[in-house]
């Protein structure tokens, strides 16, 4: 979970300080904009591609030798000369921490009872909450007032801090299934894995196309400052934190599409707030509390569906779903920053929204596919 916190700061830090990416490296906004969009590509290349090179890998040296890399590629990202060397020192890390996801979901399969896999694997993605709790509104504090480099110190510190945590506590000796090529294919004759998957798509889509200019688009629209900017950040992630936590109680009782159901609903009902209410900054806070209290769990109920309809195969689906996520990612932010440059900065709600509501439709068709897994 820790893995996943620092892992998630890592990949999502820049969204909370593109002003000052921007001033910094002597780019545009929609410019840093793209530390996120080609890292989200790399990532949703190599996340499927890792996990077979690395299937037949023992989890604890394959978890500690992801962190060590995000680890130096924080500690070098501190020292970057300029935009192209910080960006290829995140394509390298995003090569590298690609597996961490599905391989930490995996592993707290083999170290949990089946009845159990719900709420463990929920509480694994709790470090991304955690990112967006407390991760973000960290990282706009101490980039409006020392610097992005300075950032990137902080997150390769604690990346060190995961590794001695890891190395610590894991146990040896754990295998999951060797991913093959009939593993791939049999997953894509699963019709079920293969609707979560755009299922999956289409809520990261959706929930980029704002989150990954939140900052500057809270400025434009309502004038909100730095300051402002975090406090936001801090209310989404608060809220994310409490509905993964609820999910996680509920989730081995009302069943995975269920919680889907209700967290999908919740995303789009904030984001249906934050875009009519653009313009008044209350209002477009209250917007992310309700969106959060979705997006914690959206995540984790995804890879728990995915991993009942394919049980033999769950790290290789997990891994594909976590692609879809990265292409969600990269969709998303490609999608807002054209808008945002083109001073369109009303319309990524509605796109938003658009996105959101198409896969709250998908998730209730996929009930009749679904049967007993979900």
């Amino acid at each position: 979970m820790i893995g996943n916190f620092v892992t998630g700061i890592g990949l999502l830090g820049p969204t909370a300080m593109l002003g000052e990416l921007s001033a910094g490296l002597g780019v545009t906004i929609r410019e840093a904009g793209l530390l996120i969009t080609f890292g989200a590509v790399m990532l949703c290349i190599c996340s499927p591609l890792m996990s077979w090179l690395t299937s037949r890998v023992e989890r604890k040296p394959l978890l500690l030798g992801i962190i060590a890399v995000v680890a130096a590629a924080n500690l070098a990202s501190t020292f970057a000369a300029n935009y192209v060397v910080l960006l290829a020192i995140r394509l390298v890390m995003c090569v590298a921490a690609a597996p961490y996801t599905p391989q930490a979901a995996g592993t707290v399969g083999m170290l949990v009872p089946p009845d159990k896999r719900g709420s463990s694997v929920a509480y694994v993605f709790l470090g991304w909450t955690l990112a967006a709790a407390v991760g973000l509104p960290l990282v706009t504090f101490i980039a409006s007032r020392y610097g992005w480099r300075e950032v990137y110190a902080c997150v390769g510190v604690m990346s060190c801090l995961s590794f001695v945590l890891l190395a610590w506590r894991l146990p040896r000796g754990l295998f999951g299934m060797p991913v093959d090529l009939s593993t791939w294919s049999s997953l894509a004759r699963n019709r079920l894995v293969v609707l979560l998957l755009v299922i999956t798509t289409l809520q990261i889509s959706g929930q980029f196309a704002i989150f990954t200019f939140m900052a500057p688009l809270l400025e434009r629209l309502a004038g909100a400052g730095h300051d402002a900017a975090a406090s936001v950040f801090a209310i989404y992630g608060f809220c994310g934190f409490l509905g993964i936590m609820t999910a996680t109680r509920i989730v081995d009782g009302w069943g995975a599409l269920n919680t889907s159901i209700l967290s999908t609903s919740l995303v789009l009902a904030g984001m249906s707030v934050w875009t009519f209410g653009a313009g008044l900054l209350p209002a477009m806070a209250l917007g992310v509390a309700v969106w959060g209290l979705g997006f914690g769990a959206i995540t984790s109920m995804q890879q728990v569906r995915l991993i009942g309809a394919a049980p033999s195969a769950g790290a290789a689906s997990v891994s594909l779903n976590t692609s879809m996520l990265y292409v969600g990612q990269a969709i998303g932010s490609g999608i807002g920053g054209a808008l945002f440059a083109g001073g369109y900065f009303h319309a990524s709600g509605f796109v938003a929204m658009g996105f959101l509501a198409t896969a709250l439709a998908a998730i209730v068709f996929s009930r009749k596919m679904s049967g007993r897994v979900a």
